[in-house]
């Protein structure tokens, strides 16, 4: 498919970008974007909850009173769970919420992403962004001439650039991903996908040298 290519103020160069549509073009598979979403967030829990069992809590570990013959209830120590102060019975400890995905299933996850993007016209090439200095000002100018200035827009580059991550950091609804860090979860959380001239270039540069 082609992709004409914007400049930084939202007008057409004449210039365009082929997108196969092998990875643009394909019918999205929701069930597998659904998986990948969920094992990023799954990833990103910490897991450190953890409460004390009756072998971790403070307390005398004698025994409170004989087995037999008082008349009451048999009782172990003080750090008996059923007392106010004792351990916690099956209480979380630290784990790992991630899971696996297999390789395929998220390429899958993230072609599936990028078709729906594609399909909803939420998918904007845009000519490479060049600042000599850090400009929140100038790029928040750069969002409005693309019309993207009250929409959630993930930028998206081939590689760093200080000043350009400089300028849109402190922009509330703008974030930028470089293209190998681009995953499944930050193009479903985007309302509109912005991909540099450069980065739309390497998918097709990719796909040919797949051929």
């Amino acid at each position: 498919m082609q992709a004409e290519v914007l400049n930084i103020k939202g007008k057409k160069t004449g210039r365009t970008v082929e997108l196969p549509e092998e990875i643009f073009g394909i019918e999205p598979n929701e069930h597998v974007v659904y998986l990948a979403v969920k094992q990023y967030l799954a990833a990103q829990r910490q897991g450190t909850h953890k409460v004390k069992t009756r072998l971790e809590v403070k307390g005398s570990s004698k025994k409170l009173h004989k087995q037999k013959g008082t008349g009451g209830s048999r009782k172990g120590n003080i750090r008996n769970p059923l007392y106010k102060g004792g351990g916690t019975i099956f209480g979380p400890k630290p784990r790992s919420y991630d899971f696996k995905l297999n390789r395929k299933v998220k390429d899958l996850a993230k072609m599936s992403s990028l078709s729906h993007k594609a399909k909803n016209n939420a998918l904007v090439v845009v000519e490479d962004i060049k600042m000599d200095q850090p400009k929140t000002k100038a790029f928040a100018g750069i969002l409005k001439s693309l019309d993207v200035a009250d929409k959630k827009t993930l930028f998206v580059f081939p590689e760093y650039n200080d000043n350009v991550y400089l300028s849109l950091r402190n922009v509330a609804k703008a974030n930028s991903t470089l293209l190998a860090d681009m995953n499944t979860y930050d193009i479903v959380n985007a309302d509109v996908l912005v991909l540099s001239e450069s980065a739309a270039k390497v998918f097709s540069e990719n796909h040919v040298g797949e051929e």
